[in-house]
């Protein structure tokens, strides 16, 4: 049985910028600004990661469409490296990444709509596993009716940034917010800037989750591209200028002196109604979020699954609805557990830990796969070798950034990603092809 192809060009757009828009350009602005000296250091940290994730996209469509294959960043891997580097990537992106960030936007999502509704000393744990449970059971029965709600999440929530972003420009300016210095002796440098990268790079992180699902996309080698890279470029505006929206009402103190940019933002215009606006706002896109995270890894582990390197149950779709519902129930009881057991700011140092080791090979690996397909027209990569070689630079930047400021919690996850060696082996010793290109393929071009 074979996924169905239902999903359009508009569709995978909104897959891209619904993978990318989270609730993080709503909380994260705040620690960038504390942890930068200057608002332009600030706007340039988010161009800097916006430049990052052009080139993560870039790279992404160039192997997307070199391979269209379900589970997108897993066959990347498995063919440029080695099979294990692949299942390592898709056991950390169920037991840490996706898992992990699943739990920190459900929590984010239940504690707000708890907010809006007048009930926030009720339980925000359980509304996040309420909100898990249903959207699974959304996407369980098809992937066009998890498509329709994340696109119109996805439209709800751009609409809310562009009015954040457009009313701003209405109220008077904080003085000088653009020649903003802080005054402190605080010491600055690549390392300051690349410990402020990590929330930027949280923000943006995303864009390769509609590669997991280039199986159910019409046209994938030639859609995806465009998809990515329409949707990428999207999600970079709507950061710099939510950035500056916030600079411009705040200045650089007043964003580094508030957990909650975005409603003192709209505050400012709106009254008291402002962070009821925001907060709506941060509801309707952490559900969106979350229901694309769901959606899309799944077929990762399907993937892994059918290359006999994980339980074969995972490998089963739905008679009915074509979609691989058994990943889709293991993907959201672990994020059960971590809704359960962490916060938001401890998941978030640990799903851009795990989350950029594979981003940079996974980008590495075009030095190795450019040989085997040559340069062709529609091989071609943007900017190559020097966009893939930043990315990766920033990635290992970004990585040694998040051991430094968190070694321990990131040695945990470092221990719990080399778990997966053994298991790898186990299954390979099991089922003889582990890892194998034979049920994914690679490619007709390979």
């Amino acid at each position: 049985m074979q996924f169905r192809r239902a999903l359009t060009l508009f569709d995978a757009t909104m897959l891209v910028i619904g993978g990318i828009i989270g609730s993080g350009i709503f909380i994260n602005p705040y620690i960038v600004a504390g942890r930068l000296d200057s608002s332009w250091q600030v706007l340039t940290a988010w161009a800097i990661g916006g430049a990052v994730a052009m080139a993560g996209a870039f790279a992404y469509a160039v192997l997307g469409r070199r391979l269209p294959r379900a589970g997108g960043q897993y066959v990347y891997l498995r063919e440029a490296w080695h099979p294990l580097l692949g299942f390592l990537y898709g056991w950390a992106l169920l037991f840490i990444i996706q898992t992990g960030a699943m739990a920190a936007v459900a929590i984010t999502f239940a504690e707000y709509t708890l907010r809006l509704t007048g009930n926030s000393a009720a339980s925000a744990r359980v509304l996040a596993i309420a909100a898990i449970v249903v959207l699974s059971a959304v996407n369980y029965v098809g992937v066009k009716p998890g498509s329709r709600v994340l696109n119109v999440f996805v439209v709800l929530k751009v609409l809310a940034l562009a009015m954040l972003i457009v009313f701003a420009w209405f109220q008077p300016a904080a003085p000088g917010w653009l020649s903003d210095v802080r005054t402190d002796d605080s010491p600055s440098g690549l390392l300051t800037m690349g410990v402020a990268l990590i929330p930027i790079m949280f923000a943006y992180g995303g864009w390769q989750q509609t590669n997991y699902v280039a199986e159910e996309i019409k046209d994938p080698e030639r859609q995806l591209p465009r998809a990515l890279i329409f949707g990428t470029l999207a999600v970079v505006a709507i950061y710099l200028l939510a950035n500056v929206a916030y600079l411009r009402t705040l200045g650089l103190e007043g964003l580094a002196g508030t957990k909650t940019p975005a409603a003192d933002t709209a505050g400012r215009w709106l009254g008291a109604n402002g962070e009821r606006f925001v907060g709506t706002a941060i509801a309707i896109s952490t559900f969106g979020f979350l229901n694309l995270a769901i959606l899309a890894a799944s077929r990762v582990y399907y993937a892994m699954a059918a290359d006999g390197a994980f339980l074969p149950a995972l490998a089963r779709l739905h008679p009915r609805f074509q979609t691989p519902t058994t990943s889709i129930v293991l993907q959201s009881s672990i994020a059960v557990i971590w809704t359960l057991t962490g916060e938001y700011g401890a998941l978030l140092d640990s799903v851009v830990f795990a989350d950029w080791i594979f981003f940079g090979l996974t980008v590495a690996g075009l030095f190795v796969l450019r040989p085997r397909y040559g340069d062709r027209p529609g091989y071609r990569t943007p900017g190559y070798p020097w966009l893939p070689a930043l990315f990766v630079l920033v990635s290992i930047v970004v990585v040694a950034s998040a051991v430094h400021d968190a070694p321990g919690r990131q040695a945990i996850g470092a221990g719990l990603l080399l778990l997966g060696v053994p298991v790898f082996y186990a299954f390979k010793a099991r089922f003889g092809h582990a890892g194998s290109s034979g049920a994914m393929g690679r490619g007709p071009d390979a």
